[in-house]
């Protein structure tokens, strides 16, 4: 007997009504089709059950297929008359199952494991009742795998393959850069991740999340440098006469850590950098406690149903937006921010609110704010608003890279200098900033590669915040290293003689109606432009490197917006040495956020009801969460 294809229905023939047997209900002719004509071929009969062929013999005997049913379907009764029996049930037609080997089955078992991964779900989805329903309609044929067949066997194989994918990747990388930083789980198990970034050869960032692994270990530097170098030998990160540089949180352990592990050179998160400085302005005496009047406030129309129901009522009376107050968490300063902001819009529905009869009464330890406090939180509200954009750019920006730093460490110094119409809080608040912001990021050596960062980036490279001799020394040490990277070189792969028209400035200088000013616009305005020097006449290999630079330093600046990977990718014959050297420093990140996005990734994998998960799985379904591509 030959099992016909279970994928592909046959076309099949009922038999006539004088064959009387009790197996023809079960049983009829498959139809083929020969140069378009209709053959029934009646030397084989096809089981409606399960699709299987069985001879049929001119004779006309029926006891091939009889044996076949009581072989094979055994549910089914042929001892009865023929009027008696019964029309076969759903489940009794689809009795043979997919083979676990077959292609359709590890198809769906694959889709499965898939589901799981991409959509966060848990192992157990496999044993909901509901998720049994939904395959047993689409695929009747297909078993469902247990659970720890998922874990020991499917997901473990998505990972490989998916961590072959990945390894590949990096592997096409001429230089890597890493972010790293710690969180801890719901069932509190400490974790660290680590995750790389490279410009590939589209220009294109890549961002795979190479590990998560647990600290069993206290934090210390040389607990957490010995996971740093192990990640960077088991997905092979290093490169012959270079780094890697690193970028993490201000914490002391992870720096040393950093240190420690050979990375370098290690990049303070700037997110990081700007909440403290920001918290550094929110804690001088006088807006402290002012943001704890703020902050009872808030709490007592959280907790009171009765006063949040009377709040709600003064907006509509008072025509004022139907926001909720927010409340703030003490480590992030954007948080007291915002409940500032949402405060002062708020404060007259507040007041009101105060006043009611059945809220004044539970509300008699609340202190509410003087015209003159108000007065001084709106100032120190628009002391912040630089802070504020400058963290909702790190935080929307998918790829902010390192060479931001400098530009926004000046913006933020320039907002926070003091003027003539400063009150004496404000300038406490703006020093406190200033001062807190100006010795990061102070290191020579650190300070040299942020510099050349921001020169290859075509968006900032006319370096306003330094004086001309700073900016000539800083494109001399970027054509020193391209020498040294390649010591000799043909001349005659040297670069055009005439600047190349940058296609989003050209755009901007045809008569086109201004585009609406964005975040990183309304920061630098038009204080990066272009500052033009005289090219040399190349002769030798250096002097064809020097002219390279110099022809870069007189084409236009690009607006702030544009994208800088994607002018080097439509530059990059112009600029074939710098171009190399932008790939090595535009792919470094100027926060540690792509690690940090990964904690609510894991919180929604290490939940309450899925706290036992083993390191091993936790590792596993946030690696394929974020690098697993459908």
């Amino acid at each position: 007997m030959a099992s016909a294809d279970k994928d592909v229905l046959p076309e099949l023939e009922a038999a006539p009504a004088s064959l009387k047997s009790a197996v023809w209900k079960y049983f009829a002719f498959p139809v083929s089709y020969v140069a378009s004509v209709r053959v029934v071929d009646r030397n084989t009969t096809v089981c409606k059950m399960c699709y299987m062929r069985v001879p049929y013999p001119a004779t006309g005997n029926t006891t091939n297929m009889a044996a076949h049913i009581r072989r094979h379907h055994k549910d089914v009764d042929l001892t009865g008359k023929t009027s008696s029996l019964v029309q076969p049930t759903i489940q009794s037609s689809f009795v043979v199952k997919l083979a676990q080997t077959s292609a359709r089955a590890e198809a769906i078992t694959n889709a499965i494991g898939l589901f799981i991964a991409a959509d966060l779900q848990p192992y157990s989805v496999v044993e909901n009742t509901g998720f049994k329903h939904l395959i047993s309609v689409l695929e009747p044929r297909y078993s469902i795998p247990s659970r720890s067949h998922l874990t020991t066997k499917v997901l473990p194989s998505m990972y490989e393959d998916t961590k072959e994918n990945v390894l590949r990747g990096l592997s096409n990388a001429e230089l890597i850069a890493i972010t790293t930083d710690g969180w801890t789980s719901r069932a509190t198990e400490s974790y660290i991740t680590v995750t790389a970034h490279y410009v590939n050869n589209e220009w294109e960032i890549e961002s795979p999340v190479l590990q998560t692994r647990p600290i069993y270990e206290s934090h210390t530097s040389d607990n957490l440098a010995e996971v740093l170098q192990e990640a960077v030998l088991e997905w092979k990160l290093d490169r012959q006469n270079t780094t890697i540089p690193v970028t993490t949180d201000n914490a002391k352990n992870i720096v040393n850590a950093s240190n420690a592990a050979g990375l370098s050179p290690h990049i303070g998160c700037f997110a990081h950098t700007v909440n403290l400085a920001s918290q550094k302005g929110l804690g001088v005496n006088q807006i402290s406690r002012l943001l704890g009047k703020v902050r009872r406030v808030v709490t007592f129309f959280h907790k009171s149903t009765t006063a949040a129901a009377v709040l709600k009522a003064k907006q509509e009376m008072l025509q004022l937006p139907p926001h909720k107050l927010i409340q703030d968490v003490a480590t992030r300063w954007n948080s007291s921010y915002d409940m500032l902001t949402r405060y002062l819009e708020q404060q007259a529905a507040v007041y009101s609110a105060l006043t009611e009869k059945d809220v004044k009464k539970n509300a008699k330890d609340l202190i509410t704010l003087s015209d003159q406090d108000v007065t001084v939180l709106e100032d120190v509200v628009e002391v912040l608003k630089p802070m504020k954009t400058i963290t909702t750019l790190l935080s929307s920006e998918q790829q902010p890279t390192v060479s931001m730093i400098l530009p926004l460490k000046h913006s933020i110094l320039t907002a926070m200098k003091h003027s003539g119409t400063d009150s004496q809080i404000v300038k406490d608040v703006k020093s406190a900033i200033a001062t807190n912001i100006e010795g990061r990021y102070s290191n020579p050596s650190l300070q040299q590669f942020l510099n050349e960062s921001t020169a290859l980036d075509p968006r900032f490279k006319s370096l306003p915040h330094l004086d001309d001799p700073s900016r000539k020394e800083i494109f001399n040490n970027l054509a020193e290293k391209i020498i040294q990277r390649h010591p000799t070189q043909d001349p005659g792969q040297g670069t055009s003689q005439n600047p190349p028209e940058d296609p989003e400035t050209a755009a901007s200088s045809e008569g086109s109606p201004p585009a609406k000013r964005t975040t990183l616009s309304e920061l630098f305005g038009d204080f990066y432009s272009t500052a033009p020097t005289t090219p040399t006449t190349p002769e030798l290999w250096p002097d064809v490197v020097k002219e390279e630079i110099e022809l870069y330093r007189m084409a236009k600046v690009i607006s702030v917006d544009a994208n800088p990977l994607k002018w080097w990718k439509n530059n990059e014959h112009q600029y074939p040495n710098l171009s190399k050297l932008s790939k090595h420093y535009l792919a470094v990140q100027a926060t540690s956020v792509a690690s940090e996005r990964v904690f609510s990734t894991a919180g929604d994998i290490v939940t309450a009801q899925r706290a036992a998960l083993s390191p091993d799985n936790v590792d596993i379904l946030i690696f394929l969460k974020k690098n697993l591509k459908i």
